[in-house]
């Protein structure tokens, strides 16, 4: 039997098909987002039905929803997780890139803007600490380089921008996460972050610009080099996250 969603407040907890509808989309989304699923496997209605103890309808429904996300794709054997191709990767980095340098060129723009220091402060610290005692090499470190970039997006102020840039990452996440498996891409990336929000706690806006102009890519050859790499690793090790 499937798990309420919600409780009325005068009475027992409701089930609808509505309610489990939108909980089976919102947990297969969050397990493709987080790379869980592998592009190798098939999403068997079936299978997710067993477990999420719900029946089909829903599981069909929510795949759905994913294939009009772009989160998926339907092959000739049935739903897998979507993996943007190179052509699809350098438009959705270039608007990763644009998302990333407009957060602080907002701040050169207008004097009146200021980065929020308690945000800045935060992340400087988390940074120092991983900087002192740095992780192995692993996938799930593209997780913490999101939140970084996520928070200083928000520290900027503005809050659509930073919606559409966490978006964004989530989208080239399957991808990106393969581009962190060695130890001299996590050390650059550490130093990287440091030297970013060391800038913008100074009142360094200029630098912070061109600082983050070359942490995303300066060029996009960069960028699809970079794409190139990550597409091969992935083929190389599937089931690395």
């Amino acid at each position: 039997m499937d798990t309420p969603l919600y409780t009325r407040p005068d009475g027992p907890a409701v089930d609808t098909a509505g309610s489990r509808r939108d909980r089976v989309y919102a947990l297969l989304r969050e397990e493709v987002l987080s790379g869980r699923i592998t592009p190798h496997t098939r999403l068997g209605e079936v299978r997710l039905a067993e477990r999420f103890g719900v029946s089909r309808t829903p599981v069909r429904e929510a795949l759905a929803r994913l294939y009009s996300d772009g989160l998926v794709e339907r092959r000739e054997n049935g739903f897998h997780i979507s993996v943007p191709n190179l052509a699809e990767l350098r438009d959705l980095y270039e608007l990763r890139v644009t998302l990333e340098l407009r957060g602080i060129a907002r701040a050169l723009e207008d004097p009146d803007i200021r980065h929020d220091p308690g945000i800045l402060k935060a992340q400087r610290e988390r940074w120092e600490g991983i900087a002192a005692d740095p992780p192995a090499p692993d996938a799930s470190f593209v997780l913490l380089d999101e939140d970084f970039h996520a928070d200083l997006s928000r520290a900027s102020g503005n809050r659509a921008l930073t919606d559409s840039l966490v978006s964004v990452n989530r989208r080239i996440r399957r991808v990106r996460m393969y581009d962190f498996l060695t130890e001299d891409r996590i050390a650059s990336t550490i130093t990287e972050h440091l030297a970013i929000v060391g800038h913008l706690l100074d009142g360094e806006i200029d630098a912070a610009h061109r600082a983050m102009h070359e942490h995303v890519g300066a060029s996009m050859e960069v960028v699809l080099e970079r794409a190139r790499r990550a597409l091969t690793r992935m083929a190389l090790h599937p089931d690395a996250f």
